[in-house]
């Protein structure tokens, strides 16, 4: 999969984006807020994530111009019942900043007023994701899913890992979540092993 391309911004619309990068036309769906960002640069470097169709099979690639908005969209589409349409409606109206401070806050409402999210998907999301999001520093932190570059890093390799021999994502998270607390400088090969043992 792909992580990131750089190149000529060679299409720009408010829900897609196309990098040219040595001739070849990366095409990404897009968010409100990388638009923004995006808009009248010349060339980017745009952080990809990979999300696959489950009804058609078809692969779907997200663009965002920061890797806080990416982690956020995986977040969003790690919580049961959030699609990537869901996770970028949400990221389309509110600032990472200010999506991770109505979920640390529990403020239910100011989620529930975004278009397609209601009430239940709104609680569920503060449920399950008001323990991943970490302040990092102070009111300004960034969101990560697990705290720590290096611990990012070991747990997204682990996961992806884990989820490529067909354990489910929501379970794999919690599994790895729950190796850390307790082994917090855990290698990908250690959290492996040790989830291979819970799931």
């Amino acid at each position: 999969m792909y992580d990131y391309v750089s190149g000529r911004i060679a299409e720009l619309t408010p829900t897609r984006v196309v990098i040219d990068n040595n001739g070849i036309g990366y095409g990404m769906e897009i968010s409100l807020r990388t638009y923004s960002q995006l808009e009248n640069k010349p060339e980017a470097t745009i952080y990809v994530q990979q999300q696959v169709n489950p009804r058609e099979g078809t692969a779907v690639y997200y663009g965002f111009a920061g890797k806080e908005e990416r982690d956020l969209f995986r977040m969003i589409t790690g919580v049961s019942g959030m699609g990537a349409s869901t996770a970028r409606m949400l990221l389309s109206s509110l600032s990472a900043e200010e999506l991770r401070e109505a979920i640390l806050s529990e403020d239910v409402a100011r989620i529930k007023s975004v278009k397609g999210i209601g009430l239940k998907g709104a609680q569920r999301l503060v449920l399950e994701l008001k323990d991943k999001i970490v302040r990092g520093d102070g009111e300004t932190g960034t969101p990560a899913l697990f705290a720590g570059t290096d611990r990012n890093q070991a747990a997204d390799e682990a996961g992806t890992a884990l989820q490529l021999l067909g354990f489910p994502k929501q379970a794999v998270s919690k599994a790895v979540q729950a190796i850390l607390k307790k082994n917090p400088t855990a290698s990908v090969e250690e959290i492996i092993k040790a989830a291979l043992q819970m799931l």
